[in-house]
């Protein structure tokens, strides 16, 4: 194998004395989505709405979420090719309209920026609209309100945010102008009228008058910043009345069916209720670490459900205040850990958080604040302790109950434990680690990371080479050898594979790869399947082993960006998958042939179970 123009060399093992005659099939396993973990709220704006349903319908990354609250249950639109930026419900309550950006393929070649309009009880796709009509993608939506919802409004990202108008149902375009220079956050229908519509957005609101296939437009006059309502006169919209409303930017606006409005700051996190006449009625300040507000919705009794720009989505009122319903990371993903006996996992990246979600309730069970960036992640066997490593070269161990930390070390690249117990191996940049009743020792590799762990055999793993070295028995912090001949370790066993390279996952690798394109590989427990992320925003599943090149493989899309992390949970009956900077983690139901999560097969040494049953730790 090539990587970057070097050979690699993979030893065959000696029980495959034919490889010619290998063959690659796909696996019976497969993968459903079962929950996405965030919500796009760092740049959004009107996007999160109730539906007809009773369901909220929001978007991160390429996915579109229908979260049911009441039977904690998700379902999701997965029809769109890149990241959602658009979002616009019709006045029936039961058909969406999203947008989506433009992108690439995997061979560099662009896509188109498309809307798709698609019934929400369903998910079927009912209209796809502007092959060739949008630049960069779309940002803002709006269905109109008047004539059943007849026509859809489309504000692109282009330098001039080109707005266009649609009869949705019949595909066509109604008529067509370049709006602005600047950043439109917002478009929308006169409830009354068709023919008029607004947008509004950086230092700008705009009054349209649609006729035929022409666009023209008012201004409106700002005066200080504040909440006004607006008068017009023959050439420009005045503000008639206004009042001080928050400091610094209003970021949203939502009018209740009552008659009354809510203003949420950007700045100042206030979430603010007026009368008609705009006269202060009640407000709350969001707790700081959810950010500033988003948007608002209002659902059912009077409900408020609020956005916020570090991705969460907040529920409650103004009286009894907000809790968290949907949270997420706020930048880019790297670091994944699986719990060893839970349906719980570890995630950290770019936001310095390291946060542990519960699988089984779909939830954050905590989340708290790193020194630095997290790039990556492990559990100790017992699952009490888990090591995280920075990219200031730093790692630390923390306890998963308590969250207090300790044994700070430097040099944290990749991380990951021995499945023994019988003293601890953690990769760390160019040096591994292990330590033991006896003390510390680390031995230098050369590589970015250790891979998989068999008793006293570990492997390390880089676009170099693997090599495995050995800890003797009983003297696991005392020494350690690296073993240079890896033909020596061809019929090696490993108890975990996670090795991008290796004869056994050969065939994961596309034809011409400069050996950047995977990004993570984890073969599952019953060693039946293995998982892929790679850098065209895909999970794959391929049978293991895959020796063969370009083995088949079931492929999965949704996240918005490179995938950077895949993790089979400890009884494989999920897989769990990182998207990078969209900051989307995704969970996936591991299906059988049958529809049943394939049984475990492996058998460890009875060392290393004596160990975990007697309840030894590092």
């Amino acid at each position: 194998m090539f990587l970057r123009g070097r050979p690699i060399t993979m030893y065959i093992p000696s029980g495959v004395p034919h490889y010619e005659g290998l063959r690659a099939e796909l696996p019976p396993e497969r993968l459903q989505l079962e929950w996405v973990y965030g919500y796009r709220g760092r740049d959004g704006r009107s996007n999160l709405h109730v539906l007809g349903s009773g369901e909220l319908v929001y978007f991160v990354a390429c996915a579109v979420v229908l979260l049911d609250l009441s039977a904690r249950r998700q379902r999701h639109y997965l029809r769109h090719t890149d990241c959602v930026g658009g979002l616009a419900v019709h006045p029936d309550r039961v058909r969406v309209a999203t947008g989506q950006a433009a992108g690439v393929d995997k061979d560099g070649k662009p896509l188109q920026p498309l809307v798709h309009i698609w019934d929400s009880s369903s998910l079927l796709l009912l209209q796809q609209l502007g092959s060739g009509s949008f630049e960069r993608g779309v940002g803002s939506l709006a269905f109109s309100i008047a004539e059943q919802g007849t026509f859809l409004c489309v504000v692109d990202d282009s330098n001039e945010h080109m707005m266009s108008v649609w009869d949705w149902a019949r595909g066509t375009k109604q008529a067509e102008i370049k709006s602005t220079n600047e950043s439109v956050l917002t478009v929308e229908f006169d409830p009354r009228d068709s023919s008029r519509i607004i947008t509004g957005g950086k230092s700008h609101v705009y009054f349209w008058t649609w006729s035929g296939a022409s666009l023209s437009k008012k201004q409106g006059i700002f005066g200080v910043c504040g909440l006004g309502v607006g008068q017009r006169d023959p050439e420009t919209y005045q503000i008639g009345r206004q009042t001080h409303a928050h400091e610094g930017s209003v970021f949203a606006l939502c009018l209740r069916r009552d008659g009354s409005v809510l203003s949420g700051g950007g700045k100042d996190r206030r979430l603010v209720h007026w009368s008609p006449e705009l006269s202060l009625l009640q407000e709350a300040e969001l707790p700081e670490r959810f950010g500033a507000v988003r948007t608002i919705a209002e659902g059912a009794g009077g409900e408020l459900l609020v956005g916020t720009t570090r991705n969460a989505v907040l529920r409650g009122g103004l009286a009894q205040g907000f809790v968290p319903i949907v949270q997420g990371h706020t930048d880019e993903l790297w670091g994944l850990a699986t719990h060893p006996r839970l349906c719980v996992f570890l995630t950290c990246g770019h936001d310095r958080q390291l946060c542990l979600w519960d699988g089984a309730a779909h939830s954050l069970a905590w989340s708290l604040l790193l020194e630095d960036t997290g790039l990556c992640a492990d559990f100790h066997p017992s699952g009490q302790v888990a090591a995280v490593g920075l990219n200031t070269g730093r790692w630390l161990v923390l306890d998963t109950e308590t969250q207090v930390g300790g044994f700070p070390w430097d040099g944290g690249w990749g991380l990951e434990g021995s499945p023994c117990g019988l003293g601890d191996g953690v990769a760390a940049g160019w040096v591994v680690w292990v330590w033991g009743p006896h003390g510390v020792r680390g031995l230098e590799v050369g590589c970015m990371g250790l891979r998989s762990f068999q008793g006293g055999w570990r492997e390390s793993g880089c676009v170099s080479p693997p090599h495995p070295f050995h800890t003797p028995p009983g003297d696991v912090a005392g020494s350690c050898k690296l073993l240079r001949n890896r033909f020596e370790s061809r019929d090696r066993e490993w108890a975990t594979y996670t090795c991008v390279l290796g004869f056994h996952v050969f065939g994961v690798w596309p034809d011409g790869s400069d050996g950047t394109d995977i990004n993570s590989l984890c073969r599952s427990h019953s060693e039946r399947v293995v998982a892929v992320a790679d850098d065209f925003c895909k999970v794959h599943l391929f049978q293991y082993p895959c020796s063969p090149p370009q083995a088949p493989s079931h492929m999965y899309g949704g996240h918005g960006s490179h995938v950077t992390n895949v993790r089979f949970t400890h009884d494989d009956g999920h897989l769990v998958s990182l998207g990078g900077k969209d900051t989307s983690i995704f969970q996936w139901r591991v299906l059988s042939g049958g529809g049943a999560v394939p049984p475990r097969s492996r058998s460890f040494s009875s060392t290393s179970l004596s160990f975990q049953e007697a309840g030894g730790g590092p």
